[in-house]
C-alpha cells in the first residue's frame, strides 16, 4: 500500500529517525498529522522551526535556553551556585525541577557512558563540569545520574575524576529502583532519592 502514496511513505521514513518513537507509534504518529488540520500543521511546523532557529545550550551547564537570554538556572541569583546536581539528560533535570525541593544548579552531561554505543567519557560534558570545579567555589557535587549499569559507570568515572578535589560528592538516595530513569518516577520519589542523598 505505501508503494502507492510516496508522500505518506517519505513521512513514516522520517518519522523513523526519530529516536525514542516506538515503531508501534509511528503509523498513529502520521495519522495523527494527516487528520490535523492544515493550520494546526502550520502552527507545529513553524514551532519546531522557531525552536530549532532560538534555543541553544548554555555554554556552563548545558541546558537549553533561548539564545538572546541568560541561562535561566545558571545566572539565577536565588540559586546556590556551590551545589551542583549532575544529570545525564535534560528530562532528569526537569524531573528533578518538579519535585521544588532542589535550589541549585546543574551539569547535563548529554547521556551516560556506554562502550557498546560508542559514547565514552570524552563524548559526554564530564570536561567541562571538572573546570567549572576547578575555577568556582564549589562545596557539593550530586551525582544523579541514573541507576542502570551505565548511569552508575558514568558517577564513579566522575567521582575518580573529583574525588582529590576536596569536594563533598554524593548521590540519590536507593528509593529509585535499580535500572530505572529519574524522568519515569513520580515527584515525591524523585524528591526523597535527592533530600535524602548519601555520600558517594
Amino acid at each position: 500500500m505505501l508503494h502507492d502514496t510516496p508522500s505518506l511513505t517519505k513521512l513514516i521514513k522520517t518519522l523513523q529517525q526519530v529516536p525514542y518513537l516506538a515503531s508501534k507509534n509511528i503509523y498513529r504518529v502520521a495519522s495523527y498529522f494527516l487528520y490535523l488540520e492544515e493550520g494546526k500543521v502550520d502552527q507545529f511546523c513553524a514551532a519546531l522551526k522557531e525552536a530549532k532557529q532560538n534555543v541553544t545550550q548554555c555554554s556552563t551547564c548545558f541546558s537549553w535556553r533561548e539564545k538572546e537570554r541568560n541561562c535561566s538556572l545558571c545566572s539565577n541569583p536565588r540559586r546556590d551556585q556551590e551545589l551542583i546536581c549532575v544529570v545525564e539528560t535534560w528530562q532528569e533535570l526537569l524531573a528533578i525541577e518538579k519535585t521544588g525541593g532542589y535550589n541549585g544548579v546543574y551539569q547535563v552531561l548529554g547521556g551516560a557512558i556506554s562502550p557498546l554505543e560508542g559514547i565514552g567519557p570524552e563524548n559526554l560534558n564530564i570536561i567541562p563540569l571538572i573546570r567549572r570545579v576547578d575555577s568556582n567555589p564549589i562545596k557539593e557535587i550530586i551525582l544523579a545520574t541514573n541507576q542502570t549499569p551505565e548511569g552508575e559507570a558514568t558517577a564513579s568515572y566522575i567521582a575518580s575524576k573529583l574525588k582529590h578535589k576536596g569536594i563533598k560528592l554524593s548521590c540519590l538516595a536507593r528509593g529509585i529502583p535499580v535500572g530505572s530513569s529519574i524522568e519515569s518516577m513520580d515527584r515525591v520519589t524523585v524528591y526523597k532519592a535527592l533530600s535524602e542523598r548519601r555520600p558517594f
